[in-house]
Formats: C-alpha cells, structure tokens, sequence
C-alpha cells in the first residue's frame, strides 16, 4: 500500500504532498458548498500572489530606472538613455544566469513547466508548484527589467499552480481539481484588472473550456474575491478614465456602426496572427545564431532597449503605463505615421523578448497593441473617408454625419479585438471592455468585432497563442478540453492478454482440426520468428476447405498489415477498426518487432469510449457523484 504522504503521480520525486484531515476532505468531496469555501479560499489567495508580484515588479523597475514612487515605466519620460538602453539587458542577463543555474542544479535541461490550460487539458489539473513558482519568479524579473512581457501569465501560472496543490491536499475528484485550477486563473485574471467577469469568463473560455451551472458558483466567488483582496492591497487605476466615458460616441450608435466595428476586427485578426508567427520567428532566428541559451535574453534585452531608445519608452514592460496614456480621453492626438511606428515597434519588442527567452505571455501586449491599431485604424479612416464623426472634433450639423464613434472607441474595440486573436476567449474580452468603459453600446460593436477576430484567427490560423506553442513543441492541444482521459483510455488498458498465436506456415488441415466451428470465432498467426502476420477468421477458414481442401492457410488470413500498438488511445483504435472494417485486430507492442501482446475487439472498446464520455458529461454538468 502507497504511503499517505508519497509523492503522486504528475509530480516530481522530493514534492511530498501534504493531506489535509479526512473530515475536511469529506467536506469539500461531498460538499458543493465545500467546494465554494475552497475556490474563495483560493481566490483570496490569488488576490495575495497577484499583488505581491505587482508590488515587486513595480519595486524592480522604480530601482532600476529610478523612477519616483508610482511611476510606470511605460509612460515616463525623462528616464535616462543609458538605463532604457541596458535595463532590459541586464536583466536578461540576471534571467539566463538563473536559468542555467537551475538547468545545473536539477542535473540539465527539463520539460518546460506544465501551464493552466496544458494542465486541465491532459493532467486533470494537475501542476507543480514548485515550477509555478519558477516561472512566476522568472516572470517578474523579465517586467521588472522592462522587457516587453505582461504578467498575466505569471499571475496565473502561481496562482493556478497554487489551487491545483491545494486540491489535490484535498484529494478532490479530476473535475472538481479542473475547476479549481479554473478558480486560481479566474481569480488572478480579476484581481490583474479588477474586473471579475472578464476573470470569471477567461477561466471558463481558456482554462475549464467549458461554461456548466456547477462551475458558475465556485468560478465567480473566486474571481469575486480575487478583485476584492487585490484592490484592498493595491491601488488601481482605471484604463479609461472618467473623462474618456464621454469621449467614446458623438451620437447614439446605429447599425450602421457595426460595419467599422466589423473591418476593424478582421484587421486585428490578420496583426494577431502575425504577431504569433513573428515571436516564432525569432525564435528560430536565436536558435540559428547557436547563441548560449543562457545568454539569449540578454541579448534580446539589448535589442528591446535599442528599439525603445529609437522609438519610444512605451514598447517597455507590460505597457500598463502607456495604455493608460492611449486609453485617456484627453491625450493629443498621434499622426498615423507616430502609430504605426509605435505598434511595429511594440509588436516587435514583445516578439523579441518572448522568442530570445523571457518568460511572459502576450496578454497585456495584445491589449496595448490592439488599442494602437484601433486609434491607427480610425486616423486611416479619417483620411480615406471624409466626414467621418468624432475623429475631428467634429460639432453641430457636421456631427450628423456616417459614424458616431471616437478614435477612443475604436481602440477600445481594437483592444479587445486583437487580445481575442491572440489569447482566445471571445467573451472574456468582451466582457474586459464592459467593465473598462461601463458602456453597453459600445460593448456591442465590441461583441462585433472580437467574434470576427476569433472566428477569422480559428479558420485561417487555428492557434491561440497558447495552443499555437503547444502545436510548436508537438502536443495537439488546441483548448482546455479534458483530452487527458482519452490518453490514459489506451489500448494496452483495454485489450484482452490472453491471445493465442498460431504459426502460418501450418496446413489448413492441421489448424481446422485445431479449431473447429464453435471454437473461438478467430486465430492470430505469427511467422516463424514470431512476429504478427495477420488473422484467420475460423468460419472462413472451413468454408475455404470446402471449395479446397488443399489450400495454404495463408489465403484465409487478414489484416496482415493492420494491428494496433498498445500507446495507442481509444479514439485511435476505434479508428483503426472502422478503416480495417473488423470487428477485432491483434495488439502488437512495436511497429518494427510486431509481437503480439494481446488481443482487442471493437465492440468493448466503443463500450468503453462511451461509458468514458458518459462519465464526463455527467461530470462537466455537475451530475457525477
């Protein structure tokens, strides 16, 4: 028997995980209301994580930058050339020295760390802490040198990791410990932006994949607590400011008005996906340079600083700063030239810092650059079409004119558009914009835009960010679905071991007195150094001796170059067995050695697929006991 406190399956040797006692654990099990203590439990921690990372982030860059108490790097302007120059360097630098400091200590280089959605979709949930913390640590020294990294990735990386560990001290079932890991991203997402159904959604569109009444309850309460703990620690401020709710519209919004909205989308659409092949891009490029691993962020680092010297400070850290900037209904407004030089450079330093190996996502990156293609997107228009409304100031009957929105309105639109072509997640952004702007009309055209922003990323590309890695490094992960089940359902776990083999090279005669009609219905053949052959179906056997009694026993075999592998899952084999059309095929344990090691049938492979997918519907709807 395992001891209580043995490391569990997932987790690597030394990580002893600690059991909670048994009558909380029957608590939460057997509990919904359980399992709603627990998620508030997780999101008030995850408002903790989130703050402390934001706190020393912000700590990082106001010494090594100098700047006054507050101040965000992205929207300063007096630092100092040499410190925006080899600040992100030095702190790639700092990055590749641990990097391979831990590569030494843990004996080489490992796996990289299981994330949120990789979790939820193969390992029911579960992550280590310990990498978690890795890479929430490697997270903030990549925004605190001002590399071009947001922190949502860390934030839910520690935070889901730490949901996950505290489930699993519970011993809580796969759905129930998907759901929480859901909880811990929810929670961090809301407490980032102080927005509890943007966390809410992006938990239930990016991280469970689904939306279920049983998840609704505990998803929410985190994401609730979340918000509230990380705005009691730290102050935030909002990303549209007072004065800019009245800068969105000169006019009520038409139908009209959707068409803009809707070109706008497909544009961010195109820019997101580019923005996804360019990281990968430079990527390839580093690994051609055969720069030291270790020494690759700091030279992307010196890179960021050079394009942020050239252009413009705002290309630095997550861009908090310089978002608020763009999103303040008073600031001047830029040429098309200054935006368009702006978000290449952007785009350019986020791919730049992700692809030479800081750690950081394209959340925060994606909003900033949305928000200048939709402020780029409406300068364009003023200049192709004349007349149009609020883009110059326009007042009394020239207001009357096709379209009633804002440039600001546009880069909110254009915000949420190109986040969704990047992160996924059609109605977290939609909701972000609801709880940014509190407008409803401008959410709609929002609403317009993201769905075709998603729907053109999902025909033409296929990839969120997220999944487009996972597709890089081989896993064919496109969601958070629970696919992990289908791997563990495999074929070594289903098939029948007791097979007999019988040679191919005996007489007909010989193998039908060996098996006459009534005895089992079919016989795997191996050759004479014992590898699969194919399989004789016993019926078809005797009716062959009845037209020639002197036939080879070869000429009733089948399916001598169809057979499954036992790695193989269900989904596989039910495959392989429509495209043979047999009811049964012979398990080999390599395609090169073919020896057979078992046996399995079709019809208790479907029983079993469906008896898997039955359990998990019931589980997704909240039914399982």
């Amino acid at each position: 028997m395992k001891p209580r406190n043995a490391p569990r399956r997932g987790f690597p040797a030394g990580q002893m995980l600690v059991h909670v006692p048994g009558r909380m654990r029957a608590l939460v099990r057997g509990s919904e209301l359980g399992l709603v203590i627990l998620a508030a439990c997780v999101g008030t921690i995850a408002g903790i994580a989130v703050s402390a990372m934001s706190l020393t982030t912000q700590g990082l860059r106001e010494i090594l930058y100098r700047l006054p108490h507050g101040a965000r790097l992205s929207a300063s302007t007096d630092v100092d050339p040499f410190l925006i120059l080899f600040g992100p360097a030095m702190g790639g630098l700092i990055l590749g020295l641990v990097a391979f400091g831990l590569a030494r200590w843990r004996g080489g280089p490992q796996r990289p760390v299981v994330d949120p959605i990789e979790a939820n979709a193969l390992h029911g949930g579960r992550l280590s802490v310990r990498g978690s913390v890795a890479v929430a640590a490697q997270n903030v020294i990549s925004n605190g040198s001002g590399a071009s990294v947001g922190l949502e990735a860390g934030y839910t990386q520690i935070c889901a990791g730490l949901a996950s560990r505290l489930g699993l001290a519970f011993e809580m079932r796969r759905s129930d410990l998907r759901t929480l890991v859901g909880c811990g991203s929810a929670a961090a997402i809301a407490a980032a932006f102080g927005a509890p159904l943007t966390g809410a959604f992006y938990a239930f569109e990016l991280i469970i994949g689904t939306y279920s009444i049983a998840t609704l309850t505990p998803v929410v309460v985190a994401a609730l607590c979340g918000s509230l703990v990380a705005k009691a620690l730290v102050t935030q401020s909002p990303l549209v400011t007072a004065s800019g709710f009245d800068a969105l519209t000169t006019r009520a919004i038409t139908g009209i008005d959707t068409l803009p909205s809707l070109a706008l989308g497909l544009a961010c659409a195109g820019l997101g996906i580019l923005i996804m092949r360019g990281v990968t891009l430079v990527e390839q490029g580093v690994r051609a340079t055969r720069l030291p691993s270790f020494l690759a962020p700091a030279a992307g680092g010196l890179c960021v600083g050079a394009l942020a010297l050239a252009v413009s400070p705002q290309i630095l850290s997550g861009g908090h700063g310089a978002l608020h900037l763009h999103l303040d209904g008073d600031m001047p407004a830029m040429g098309i030239g200054a935006l368009a030089l702006l978000f290449v450079a952007k785009a350019s330093a986020s791919a730049i810092s992700i692809g030479s190996g800081f750690r950081g996502g394209l959340f925060f990156a994606s909003l900033f650059l949305g928000a200048l293609a939709g402020k780029l997107f409406a300068a364009l228009m003023a200049e192709t079409i004349p007349g149009l409304s609020g883009l110059h100031g326009l007042s009394g009957l020239e207001s009357l004119t096709m379209f009633g929105l804002t440039p600001l309105a546009y880069a909110v639109i254009g915000m949420s558009a190109l986040a969704v072509a990047v992160i996924g997640g059609p109605l977290t952004m939609t909701f972000l914009a609801l709880e940014l702007t509190g407008s409803f009309p401008i959410t709609g055209l929002v609403l317009v835009a993201v769905i075709a922003s998603s729907m053109t990323v999902r025909k033409t590309f296929g990839y969120s960010f997220a999944t487009w890695r996972f597709h890089l490094r081989g896993e064919s992960i496109r969601s958070a679905h629970d696919i992990g089940w289908i791997r563990s359902l495999t074929v070594g776990a289903l098939m029948r071991r007791e097979v007999e083999t019988m040679s191919v090279d005996m007489t007909l005669r010989d193998f039908l007195k060996a098996h006459p009609l009534g005895s089992p219905s079919r016989v795997v053949l191996v050759d004479g150094a014992g590898r699969y052959a194919g399989i004789v179906l016993v019926p078809e056997a005797h009716a062959l001796a009845a037209v020639d009694g002197e036939a080879a026993l070869a000429e009733a075999m089948r399916y001598a170059d169809v057979f499954l592998t036992a790695g193989m899952n269900a989904k596989q084999a039910a495959s392989a067995f429509d495209g043979a059309e047999s009811e049964a095929l012979a398990v080999v344990d390599d395609p090169a050695s073919r020896r057979v090691v078992g046996l399995l049938t079709e019809s208790h492979t479907l029983k079993r697929y469906s008896e898997e997918l039955d359990r998990q519907r019931r589980a997704i709807m909240g039914e399982a006991g």
